[in-house]
């Protein structure tokens, strides 16, 4: 088999794919992922602050708060805008993900920022 045939054949196959408009990363997959993004660095940021309540624990349900929120605020814009159904490449999915994450995040940093707020201070 030579290496034509298999360019070919490999061409055949991706041909449907090329010609669907909503096939790759649309605007609209990238905002959701990108809100989705900041949720979940959120959720570890405050999955940290309450393992470590004291020192680092304080900046990182800060970071929680800021973090959470911004991907739920993203996720919601990108929900607004989407005008079409889920599989269009509007990130419909993507974007009710990305509120999911976001307000798990907002939450999981609240409870480490009360937490770290009782710890004593190092030092």
């Amino acid at each position: 088999m030579s290496l034509s045939v298999v360019a070919a054949e490999a061409a055949a196959l991706l041909q449907p794919w090329a010609a669907d408009p909503a096939a790759g990363m649309t605007p609209g997959r990238l905002g959701s992922v990108a809100g989705a993004l900041a949720g979940l660095a959120g959720a570890a940021c405050a999955v940290r602050a309450v393992l470590r309540p004291g020192g680092p624990g304080r900046s990182l349900a800060v970071a929680a708060l800021v973090l959470g929120p911004l991907g739920t605020l993203t996720g919601a814009v990108v929900v607004a805008s989407a005008d079409g159904g889920l599989g269009t490449g509007s990130g419909l999915a993507g974007g009710w993900v990305s509120i999911a994450v976001g307000a798990a995040a907002t939450v999981l940093g609240a409870a480490a920022w009360a937490r770290a707020r009782r710890a004593p201070r190092p030092g």
